[in-house]
């Protein structure tokens, strides 16, 4: 098995999520005959010069640092967390440089997360099961040292601080444990069948050291009704996922088998489709990730955050990764994780 320092997966799955989403930055909002007609053949697409990114970079690097803050205070819970992520997420939400089209459940959930005398679970947006609660969430699926259970917690968490939804909760939680797995060299054929047995696994347990009464805020009976929701929709899309791998078809529009990714568990899936479909080819997987009829940068971030946590670092063009936005900031992070 290759192992995590000698590959740098973290340094590569920060930077393959940049470049992912700044090639998918401009075919956002656009469909497929559209993309094609401004930027000719798919697989020859280019990063764009400047190479800027979205609110899907910007709050990766937002949680990193606040995950970094929470580390470095040592054992990683609940409060150690909440608190310095809140801090980036009000942070990012202030910024100039927050003006990439932002979803509207980050804006509302951030400016609610200001009012210190609000509990988070009064800010989370337990309607909202949309992709911006896991695009950002790969740090927690590089960062060294965290148990199952700080991981999973830590996930869920972070989603919750603005999308509450339950199946916005699970598909976070598989996200980061998919980044985990292909960051510790597991291998890409057996990986739906391994997130599938994950969500299985943990289908009722809802993390009440993490999330507290969150469950409380929706229409469910338990706590573990609540989180069971979300695992089944995410299922649902594994077994989406499934079917395409059975029988690929590279040149078609992804989004047409899993998902058009606007929603968490379909951002999970069409991400991970793109990676498998072109597990060896990593560009290729980010540009057929970019001419998607779907939430194109969510699901090229995703994508290029898989593959990079498997191949590493070095698998990206250099030329692209040097110009990427906040490349030093990610290439920071990235260092220290895999240190």
């Amino acid at each position: 098995m290759t192992t995590t320092v000698r590959k740098h997966a973290a340094t590569g799955a920060l930077v393959g999520l940049a470049l992912g989403d700044a090639l998918g930055y401009p075919t956002e909002f656009k469909d497929v005959p559209s993309i094609l007609a401004t930027f000719g053949p798919w697989r020859e697409m280019e990063l764009p010069d400047p190479a800027y990114v979205t609110d899907d970079t910007q709050m990766t690097l937002a949680l990193g640092r606040g995950l970094r803050t929470a580390t470095d205070r040592g054992l990683l819970g609940p409060r150690e967390l909440e608190e310095p992520v809140r801090r980036e997420f009000i942070a990012w939400n202030r910024s100039p440089e927050n003006n990439r089209a932002p979803g509207n459940t980050c804006l509302t959930a951030c400016e609610l997360l200001e009012r210190e005398d609000l509990p988070w679970q009064q800010a989370s947006q337990v309607g909202s099961k949309g992709c911006g609660a896991n695009m950002r969430v790969a740090p927690l699926g590089l960062v060294p040292g965290l148990s199952d259970e700080q991981r999973a917690g830590a996930a869920q968490l972070q989603a919750a601080l603005t999308h509450g939804h339950p199946t916005a909760l699970a598909a976070s939680d598989l996200t980061a444990h998919a980044v985990r797995l292909l960051a510790q060299g597991a291998e890409p054929t057996g990986l739906v069948g391994l997130l599938r047995s994950y969500a299985y696994e943990n289908r009722t347990r809802y993390h009440d050291r993490w999330l507290g009464d969150l469950w409380t805020r929706a229409q469910d009976p338990t706590p573990t009704h609540f989180i069971a929701r979300g695992w089944d929709e995410c299922l649902e899309a594994l077994e989406r996922l499934q079917q395409a791998l059975r029988s690929p078809s590279p040149e078609t529009d992804p989004c047409l088998a899993t998902g058009a990714g606007w929603i968490a568990e379909e951002a999970l899936a069409t991400g991970l489709l793109c990676f498998l479909l072109f597990v060896d080819e990593p560009v290729t997987a980010l540009r057929r990730a970019a001419c998607t009829s779907g939430d194109s940068d969510s699901i090229a971030c995703l994508a290029g955050a898989f593959a990079g946590a498997y191949l590493g670092a070095d698998v990206w063009p250099t030329e692209w990764a040097d110009r990427i936005e906040y490349q030093g900031d990610l290439m920071a992070l990235g260092a220290l994780w895999d240190a």
